[in-house]
């Protein structure tokens, strides 16, 4: 029997595991009456294939959890005929975020039902994360993203008031302490510190109360950014360590390659080289162990080896490694996705410094330039503001008074008044 790859892909994509899609699957069989009796091994036997066209009800959930219908869920009837149609009462995800304007709109992720809190509730909070990671990718952090994740954590936690289980409880914590983390990443982004700050703690009390690792580590993640923005240099060393101490990272190599990239970077910043070269040689090996198929949040979607060859760069630019650090500059730019402008963005500022730090003032004028590019029809988020600030006075200081600084000089001014 062949399996069914395509029940099997929706599955992924919506971030379920078999044992919530029986949740999901019963909970609608018991709004309409129906004895929900569907478990991992009902759930099973449609992933291997062993039963290619379910019970007409089972169908009908399956259509209505997924908004497709059986035969797009890789279904096959015993006959030729078509499925029935799709049910009106469906469940459509909730988008989180209005395409018209571009900037993130709260919605109402939760409808007023007589019965308790469930599943669905916890996957429809779960998909308005995804939104926000996807603007964050591709224009930085602002304040309407910042408020929409804000908001997001309420809902969140208004849901705690109703009647749940134990189990979708702990999710509504996690799920809070993702959204505050998500302000918080913003807030960092858009270097408001203080804001910041206040979201991290708040964000890790949440992850506590609701044992989410994940959450937990990406505070600290943040932690030790808002640190190294803030030159407290062996506070962003002692939060990428605990980072590397949390469940997540203990679990997931890939996560641990993250935080031990996120110490090599404290350690540079800190004079510490050979620290700071180990560290980034324990980043690489974990991340040669890191199972590529593995479902995890949406927000850690950009480490990658091209993340890791970006922050390379930041780290032997750090130590005094130039050359070494442009050569990792043009190979992080090179995999990087396209969708992750804001990143690519700032990949492309760190290789115009490697280029200035080599000396290399056309060269480094004429890559600088093209972050404007990158980023236009966009406010230049706070951090990539405080890298074009590095960059302008190093240029002032490696090249005062030649020409091309002075041209330069005088775009990155029309440029910094229109992009802000």
């Amino acid at each position: 029997m062949d399996e069914n790859r395509r029940l099997a892909d929706s599955l992924t994509e919506a971030g379920l595991t078999q044992v919530e899609l029986g949740e999901l699957v019963n909970e609608h069989l018991r709004k309409r009456g129906r004895e929900g009796t569907v478990g991992d091994r009902t759930v099973r036997n449609w992933l291997s294939g062993r039963t290619r066209w379910p019970h007409p009800r089972q169908r009908e959930a399956l259509e209505a959890v997924f908004d497709r219908t059986a035969e797009e869920l890789g279904f096959v009837p015993p006959t030729s005929r078509r499925s029935p149609t799709r049910t009106e009462d469906s469940v459509h995800r909730r988008n989180f975020l209005t395409a018209a304007t571009g900037t993130a709109a709260v919605v109402s992720l939760v409808a007023t039902r007589p019965y308790a809190v469930g599943t669905t509730d916890v996957i429809r909070l779960r998909s308005g994360l995804d939104g926000l990671t996807a603007l964050d990718a591709s224009r930085g952090g602002h304040e309407a993203l910042e408020r929409a994740a804000l908001t997001g954590a309420a809902e969140a936690l208004e849901l705690q008031k109703r009647s749940a289980s134990q189990r979708v409880r702990l999710r509504l914590y996690g799920l809070a302490a993702e959204y505050t983390a998500a302000a918080a990443w913003s807030a960092v982004d858009a270097r408001q510190r203080d804001r910041a700050r206040n979201h991290l703690n708040r964000a890790l009390h949440l992850a506590g109360l609701g044992a989410a690792a994940e959450a937990e580590i990406r505070v600290w993640n943040s932690h030790a950014m808002l640190a190294r923005q803030g030159q407290h240099f062996a506070e962003a060393v002692h939060a990428a360590q605990a980072a590397q101490a949390t469940r997540a990272a203990r679990r997931d190599p890939l996560f641990a390659s993250l935080a031990h990239a996120r110490t090599a970077i404290g350690h540079a910043a800190s004079g510490d080289r050979q620290a700071a070269l180990r560290s980034l040689g324990y980043a690489e090996e974990a991340l040669t162990n890191a199972a590529v198929d593995s479902r995890r949040p949406a927000w850690v979607t950009f480490y990658g080896p091209a993340e890791l060859l970006a922050i390379t760069s930041y780290v032997r630019d750090d130590i005094g490694d130039a050359a070494g650090a442009e050569a990792a500059s043009h190979r992080a730019l090179a995999a990087l996705p396209q969708e992750f402008r804001r990143n690519r963005a700032l990949a492309t500022l760190q290789l115009a410094l490697t280029q200035l730090h080599q000396r290399d003032v056309d060269q480094a004028c004429a890559t600088a330039d093209q972050v404007f590019t990158l980023m236009r029809g966009n406010t230049l988020p706070g951090r990539m503001r405080s890298c074009l600030g590095d960059f302008i006075r190093d240029l002032t200081t490696l090249a005062p008074g030649s020409s091309t600084a002075r041209e330069w000089e005088d775009r990155y001014r029309s440029e910094w008044s229109r992009a802000r």
